[in-house]
């Protein structure tokens, strides 16, 4: 069995920050280690999906 999580399908980076303010909601602003490497993933994954604001539309 892989020790690393399948990945999700695609979520928008508004569903990811969500996920992201939820988790320091719940820390209560002190992330233990298995929240950081929470937040990490979160933010990369939030980092993939989020618009990049040097493109032109």
């Amino acid at each position: 069995m892989p020790t690393t999580p399948e990945p999700a399908a695609e979520r928008s980076a508004d569903e990811v920050n969500e996920e992201i303010r939820a988790l320091w909601f719940r820390s209560g602003g002190m992330l233990n280690m298995d929240e950081r490497r929470e937040y990490q993933r979160l933010v990369m994954e939030w980092a993939t999906v989020s618009p990049d604001p040097t493109r032109a539309a």
